[in-house]
């Protein structure tokens, strides 16, 4: 049974890192700052990633109430199209509007950044 849960893993290779204990704790907080694993935090450093912290709970409340007024500009625009009331470029605009406000906040929020080569500090950015 190990060996088939050793077969099936998507990684063969294991190192070992030894680290004293400032910085242990400080890839212990980072990670759970950035709600990854010590593994996944490292691996993300690896791949030339700096992990957002997790977003504030009211994030996600804020985009909860976004995509509420999106749904209810979806609803208007359904009952507008079949009465015949509303400019449609107009309605087009303020969905288009809202929808790239709710991806730059998402990606503002969560996504992670490329590291720089000159810089390779974010002071929005858990700390390597």
């Amino acid at each position: 049974m190990k060996k088939e849960a050793k077969a099936m893993r998507k990684r063969g290779i294991r190192i070992q890192v030894w680290v004293n204990n400032e910085e242990d704790a400080r890839l212990q907080a980072n990670a759970k700052k950035s709600g990854l694993s010590r593994e996944g935090y490292l691996r993300s450093l690896i791949n030339g990633y700096i992990p957002k912290a997790l977003p504030p709970p009211d994030y996600y409340a804020m985009m909860r109430e976004l995509h509420a007024i999106g749904n209810n500009l979806n609803q208007l625009a359904v009952k507008a199209h079949a009465t015949g009331h509303l400019d449609r470029a107009v309605f087009q605009q303020e969905a288009d509007r809202l929808r790239r406000a709710v991806q730059h906040i998402q990606q503002a929020v969560t996504s992670p950044e490329r590291r720089t080569e000159s810089d390779g500090t974010n002071p929005d950015a858990c700390t390597p």
